[in-house]
């Protein structure tokens, strides 16, 4: 088959209409905006895995698998009538021009803060038909980077705790009556789970004061335990054992070699 198009984003655009065209893939043709959107999920943590993995190889892979998904969702658009993936560029082009206009205009901000407290009230004027700020918040996101960005936005009002201390203070309170839901209430319950709610939350807002996203450091920790784990396999398999035949003591022993291991 011959292309009309060279130019890879063009050439992208033409793949597109093509996989979707009669003499195309029934897969493609077969899919919707709403049967794809788990793959669009899909493939932005493939891309978030990729960065933290530091390999530009693999990063650039992924970025072409997100990219596509941009495409064919625009090429579905674009067979309804409804937009291009042209009106999608345009779209972004004006919206980063109007956002930044101490780059392309005469304002002017020196610091990081700065641009985000511009970038807010613009996007304040923008969405001026909503009723709150945070409605900006996508309601899909994970729970803890909800939470994150909540607090964010919150913040940057004024609605905040003025310094970390009174946060790691609130904590301790939300941990006590964690401790009290436990003791009066059945596993499981209602106000078991809210109070958990409650002192993730807070421990979100103490991640936000220490400069520290929680979703990259849970995640972290998540994949440090997982190591030291799997060490603790190997060693059990090294030593002719299986996990369920060791008691807790044995299994801790091996784990502390895991951490004494740097793993």
């Amino acid at each position: 088959m011959e292309f009309k198009e060279t130019r890879p984003l063009y050439l992208l655009a033409e793949i597109a209409s093509i996989l979707r065209s009669p003499n195309g893939c029934a897969w493609d043709r077969a899919q919707t905006s709403v049967t794809l959107r788990p793959y669009l999920i899909e493939e932005a943590y493939e891309l978030y895995e990729a960065i933290g993995g530091g390999d530009p190889a693999e990063i650039r892979e992924e970025l072409g698998d997100l990219i596509y998904q941009v495409y064919a969702h625009a090429q579905i658009a674009s067979e309804a009538g409804q937009f291009t993936i042209d009106d999608v560029a345009q779209g972004i082009v004006t919206k980063l021009i109007g956002r930044h206009p101490h780059v392309f205009g005469d304002e002017t901000a020196h610091t990081a803060d700065e641009v985000t407290d511009k970038w807010e009230r613009i996007k304040k004027k923008e969405k001026a038909h909503r009723e709150s700020i945070l409605d900006g918040v996508p309601a899909s996101l994970p729970a803890l980077l909800k939470s994150y960005r909540v607090q964010q936005k919150a913040s940057r009002i004024g609605f905040d705790w003025e310094r970390i201390d009174g946060v790691v203070d609130k904590l301790d309170e939300e941990v006590a009556e964690f401790k009290e839901a436990l003791a009066r209430s059945p596993k499981g319950s209602p106000e078991i789970e809210e109070e958990m709610g409650d002192m993730l939350f807070t421990l979100v807002n103490i991640a936000r004061f220490a400069g520290v996203n929680p979703e990259d450091a849970l995640a972290r920790t998540v994949n440090k335990f997982m190591a030291r784990f799997r060490f603790v396999e190997k060693e059990a398999a090294a030593l002719g054992r299986t996990l369920e035949e060791m008691d807790l003591e044995e299994m801790d022993a091996l784990w502390e070699r895991a951490k004494h291991a740097a793993i």
